[in-house]
């Protein structure tokens, strides 16, 4: 984005949020009146975001659940925005946020169409066989890790204000990968939930954003990985580190060095895999990347 900031002056609908390209700065509560946050770029699709305007008279928002997991909710000059993580499971069709007010006001539904969205193949050729077909003692490692990953991606942290507009963790050529149905050995997996960015062992991966370590460790699939909690929902995921550098509970600064680039879990090869969730849902974080030219 070029120019000066736009700041929204008047009330907020869903087809004004849908129109703006871009990012949008607004001011936030949560950060005082006068200080400007940056929205990721919207994209109604499974594994977007959704910018869904609320109730502009609304003196307090309440909270907003989508899937049964919260997502943010930021005051703007009009009104009330809520960003939410749509999976990339969903469906396409017409899909609702839950709404619930504070005090005795009954809650409501936030509704919002998800346009179908067809992303590529990938085939992948893995040495370790067992990263493909895992034994029985790596069924049971693997099943012991979700529970992790789970805890990790569903933190939610009222308290810490996020910051939505992330700088690269690592240089490196990014990779289209996110969403990709992914094939190893020929057999199918899951889609691929993150972006893969190319970098050499031992290339530094840092932050892209202030936030406080959440898990770290070796984990089947994932290799080296370190989990990190920007607040209200917004967590971040970065795999196949060669060599870890922080702990959980450690305070970072934007920029602060997380790990090295390696090649440890399922791998072809040197890279990082980057993940951003949203309300639990592992989103594309190309949408949370300085617009192409900004």
């Amino acid at each position: 984005m070029t120019g000066a900031p736009r700041r929204l002056r008047r009330p907020v609908g869903l087809s004004t949020v849908a129109a703006l390209a871009g990012l949008l700065v607004i001011a936030a509560g949560a950060r005082g009146a006068d200080t400007p946050v940056e929205l990721p770029r919207e994209s109604r699709v499974p594994g977007g975001v959704a910018i869904l305007a609320l109730d502009a008279s609304d003196a307090e928002p309440g909270t907003v659940t989508f899937n049964g997991h919260r997502a943010p909710v930021l005051r703007t000059d009009g009104g009330w925005l809520a960003i939410v993580g749509i999976p990339l499971d969903a469906a396409p069709g017409r899909h609702a946020a839950r709404l619930e007010p504070p005090g005795d006001a009954a809650p409501r539904l936030v509704e919002f169409e998800v346009a179908a969205k067809q992303y590529e193949e990938q085939r992948l050729t893995v040495a370790n066989k067992r990263h493909v077909d895992p034994a029985k003692e790596d069924l049971e490692r693997i099943a012991r890790e979700r529970k992790r990953i789970d805890a990790a991606l569903e933190t939610y942290t009222a308290d810490r204000p996020p910051v939505f507009v992330l700088q690269a963790p690592v240089d490196g050529r990014r990779s289209s990968s996110f969403g990709l149905r992914r094939f190893f050995n020929g057999q199918p997996r899951n889609p691929h939930s993150g972006m893969d960015i190319a970098a050499p062992t031992g290339a530094p991966v840092k932050s892209p954003a202030p936030g406080r370590v959440l898990d770290a460790g070796d984990f089947f699939f994932n290799g080296n990985t370190v989990f990190v909690d920007h607040g209200q929902g917004l967590v971040t995921m970065y795999c196949h580190l060669s060599r870890i550098d922080v702990k959980p509970g450690d305070e970072l600064p934007a920029g602060a060095v997380l790990g090295l680039v390696g090649a440890t879990g399922r791998v072809t090869g040197p890279h990082l895999h980057w993940g951003v969730a949203l309300n639990r849902a592992l989103v594309d974080p190309a949408l949370f990347l300085p617009a192409p030219g900004g």
